[in-house]
């Protein structure tokens, strides 16, 4: 890779189960392996954002609570904008918040295999419990 350019996985759609790949930007999404049929998340690449390719940053740590861990990070220009993660032995959940902290998009992945889906919607939980989901049968 070796360039300033974002990782084309945030905004790709893995399904080998739908050849058409995700219509119409819908989610949820399901990935099998990066050797899939990779589409976008919508039909039509985005215009590049006015403001050039800046640069990059990290989120941070937030302060941490007296005897007890740090469990999550934010944008240090926007502290709305989080991210947590969490595992058990089987699965890692990625939640990602949006911009201004009002939805969730949540990766959830198999320590195994590194399949993936994920899920969006207004309640952390219920993007968590969408993307386990459809990862997992039942």
């Amino acid at each position: 890779m070796g360039n300033s350019t974002p990782p084309a996985a945030a905004n790709a759609c893995i399904d080998a189960s739908r050849p058409e790949g995700c219509a119409g930007g819908s989610s949820p999404i399901r990935g099998h392996s990066v050797e899939g049929v990779v589409r976008r998340s919508t039909g039509n690449k985005l215009s590049r954002p006015d403001s050039g390719r800046g640069r990059w940053t990290s989120f941070v740590a937030e302060d941490p609570v007296p005897g007890g861990a740090v469990r999550g990070l934010h944008d240090e220009a926007n502290p709305r904008h989080r991210l947590r993660v969490e595992h058990d032995a089987h699965t890692l959940l990625i939640h990602l918040s949006d911009e201004d902290g009002a939805g969730w998009t949540t990766f959830a992945v198999d320590r195994e295999t590194r399949q993936w889906a994920v899920d969006q919607t207004r309640r952390q939980s219920d993007a968590a419990r969408g993307a386990y989901g459809l990862l997992y049968d039942d």
